[in-house]
């Protein structure tokens, strides 16, 4: 029965016993971390052939570099390769990098900010924004905000984000760009759908100098064979000669090492002349020694895809353990709703508007760490107070149970007291 339902007698004599039951939570002296979507230690284990010194072999790459030396400015063609294949572009438009794809974008968007795309440094214009497809990512938003650039939010539905309200923007030359994430997206878990993808493909801003970071992150992040698919924005803009208006990262930060992986750039033959002569002055090439072992260890796109099903069968039961929990604990009672992703590492959590603060303080008191309550929007309001992001990968399947208990409990409580209040 949905709460609002009941009378408020009924109410203060349910929250009356929720809170003996929170209380009894307290007690025990939890820990309990699901603020990042951090792989657990058993993916973890997964890539550890990775540190074989074997793999190296002769420390050559296939077309003979000595990847102990300098040199290579955009990576080593095998470990190219297998990105391209990734994403299903040319070797040639590939620039790999080091561990970090937030690394790339932030680069690059100060790139931009220096030196811009054409059209002057965009530290020298007045008033710059950004689109943010909401709720999203919040690193995203603190490149951003870090360099002081303005968002603007853009919601989201099971489609992705509303391309009508993209198009109208757009037409203002302040509007330099977006953010998005378009595969298995943090934290919803949506893919966008083929209309989305042409549609921002067809996109013909105001400004020249106009960027869309495709953050990639997820695209070969399923969960089992029921998987999305994303249609491939580069193929998607030759249509229109859109080519230029798109900078795609991804990493294998999830896949092999968090801290010790690969990551590479996808870009228009424009962009990546225009990014390899800044990286002339910045850098004689990234680390080739990682990125053979990748390649070794991998071999091809093929060997992603096998290795990401290992992950796939340690993630599924936990994604399943969350949203069987929901299920039981909340679904029916009208205080929350939730994403139920195919792949990717987070779930969406809607709570009643005004109640995500209160449930995200309420987890933290009984010790249960959440992402916090506003992470999803820029400079950290969401203006519904309604949206928490659920990381569920990295505790034990044991711990993640007892959280999402005691998360489900506090949502309860959280939605009581606002009724009563």
């Amino acid at each position: 029965m949905e709460l609002m339902n009941l009378s408020k007698q009924e109410l203060a004599e349910k929250l009356s016993a929720l809170r003996k039951e929170y209380d009894g939570f307290k007690a025990l002296g939890l820990s309990l971390n699901m603020a990042r979507g951090k792989p657990g230690a058993e993916q973890l284990e997964l890539a550890g052939e990775l540190l074989d010194p074997a793999l190296l072999g002769s420390f050559k790459a296939e077309d003979g570099t000595e990847t102990r030396n300098y040199g290579v400015l955009d990576g080593i063609p095998e470990c190219k390769r297998i990105f391209a294949d990734m994403l299903g572009v040319d070797s040639k438009n590939i620039i790999v990098f080091g561990n970090s794809s937030l690394n790339i974008m932030y680069d690059y968007i100060a790139q931009l900010m220096i030196f811009g795309a054409g059209d002057g440094a965009w530290s020298t214009k007045k008033g710059i924004k950004f689109l943010c497809p909401v709720p999203g990512y919040d690193r995203h938003f603190s490149i951003l905000q870090n360099f002081g650039i303005e968002m603007v939010n853009i919601p989201m539905d099971e489609n992705g984000p509303d391309m009508a309200m993209i198009e109208e923007l757009v037409k203002d030359e302040n509007v330099k760009g977006a953010f998005c994430v378009p595969m298995y997206s943090n934290p919803c878990g949506i893919t966008y759908s083929d209309e989305v993808v042409k549609r921002f493909a067809a996109l013909k801003p105001a400004a020249k100098d106009f960027r869309v970071i495709w953050d990639n992150a997820y695209c070969v992040h399923h969960l089992g064979a029921d998987r999305d698919s994303l249609l491939n924005i580069f193929e998607a803009c030759k249509e229109f000669g859109t080519e230029d208006n798109f900078i795609e990262v991804v990493s294998t930060s999830k896949i092999s090492f968090p801290g010790s992986g690969v990551a590479a750039l996808a870009a228009s033959d424009a962009n990546i002349a225009a990014i390899k002569k800044r990286m002339t002055v910045q850098t004689i090439g990234y680390d080739k020694l990682n990125m053979l072992r990748h390649a070794a260890y991998f071999k091809d796109v093929a060997g992603v895809e096998a290795h990401m099903m290992r992950h796939a069968a340690i993630l599924k039961p936990k994604f399943d353990a969350v949203l069987s929990a929901f299920n039981k604990n909340l679904a029916g009672k009208g205080i929350a709703s939730w994403t139920e992703p195919k792949g990717g590492y987070f779930i969406s959590l809607d709570v009643n508007n005004g109640c995500a603060k209160r449930t995200v303080a309420l987890c933290k008191e009984a010790g249960v760490t959440l992402t916090g309550a506003g992470a999803t929007y820029p400079y950290g309001n969401d203006p519904d107070d309604k949206n928490i992001r659920i990381a569920p990968t990295f505790p034990s399947r044991d711990e993640l149970c007892k959280a999402v208990e005691i998360l489900c409990l506090c949502v309860e409580i959280a939605a009581i007291e606002k009724l009563l209040a």
